[in-house]
């Protein structure tokens, strides 16, 4: 591993430097006291105490009683899950925080939101925009928390199912209906037949429920569309135009919640799903 891509890894895990470079040593060394990591790192023994009980406290490292007292990081795998379940603590943490202001907040900036919008003439965008990537990822998690249906899910080889994937088990444990329509595999590169053919394994023994066809042809679009309604009555989608001359970097997907438009891309996806696709195996 580059120094580089080290570095980038403990980003993730939300280390400051000191804290980065005590984790890093430890993993190459192993178990050692508190003052030889200090000399080891250069980290100043008035703080190597502190850097330890955070990386301690965080599941990163234990601490072995004896005297002196060692310490030891735990197997990288464990280091990644015990990052993984922080991130989850800290997010049902700030969940919490924001539910327990709703009704304060709701009383005192409902009212002046609805007088300030008392004299402008009611208007609909018909879709705002995002990024792809992270930010077009964040839209298609909400829809998957917030519908109550169905979700349909038009793709190429589900290349980014792992980001949104616990949004995902989380629609199919509340019982939504959930078809995912996806490109047929000669019309993909090597690199993408393979990452639909391990994506489409995975759901198939994870999701048994979630029903799956290919399209027949390419498709002018890709997105997701939840609770769809022929009534105009209501519905979500994302949606992102396929440019093949566009780097995905600079694209942007488009966020509609206008239900006619949501209407008119869900009977799009029916009359493929049952005239143009067929079953995958």
């Amino acid at each position: 591993m580059t120094d580089d891509s080290a570095t980038e890894l403990f980003e993730h895990l939300e280390l400051r430097e000191y804290e980065a470079t005590a984790l890093r040593q430890l993993l190459e060394i192993g178990r050692t006291t508190a003052p030889n990591l200090a000399e080891a790192t250069g980290i100043p023994r008035a703080r190597i105490y502190d850097v330890l009980e955070t990386l301690s406290n965080a599941g990163y490292v234990k601490e072995i009683p004896g005297r002196p007292k060692e310490y030891e990081a735990h197997h990288p795998e464990t280091i990644l899950e015990r990052a993984i379940e922080n991130r989850r603590q800290s997010f049902e943490t700030f969940r919490g925080d924001v539910e327990s202001v709703r009704d304060s907040f709701l009383a005192e900036f409902g009212p002046v939101y609805e007088r300030a919008s008392e004299d402008v003439t009611p208007t609909e965008d018909l879709f705002h925009v995002v990024d792809v990537g992270q930010p077009s990822e964040t839209e298609t998690r909400r829809l998957y928390h917030e519908a109550t249906t169905e979700i349909r899910v038009l793709t190429k080889s589900f290349e980014y199912f792992a980001a949104v994937e616990p949004s995902f088990a989380d629609a199919c444990e509340r019982g939504l209906s959930i078809r995912v329509l996806l490109l047929e595999p000669a019309h993909l590169t090597p690199d993408n037949r393979a990452i639909q053919a391990e994506r489409i394994e995975h759901l198939q023994s994870t999701y048994p429920d979630v029903a799956l066809r290919f399209s027949d042809e390419r498709l002018p679009w890709r997105g997701t569309i939840a609770d769809p309604s022929m009534d105009y009555e209501s519905g979500t989608a994302v949606v992102l135009v396929e440019e093949e001359d566009v780097p995905l970097s600079m694209r942007q997907a488009a966020i509609t919640e206008n239900e006619s438009f949501v209407a008119g891309l869900g009977r799009y996806f029916e009359l493929i799903w049952e005239h143009e696709s067929t079953a995958v195996a």
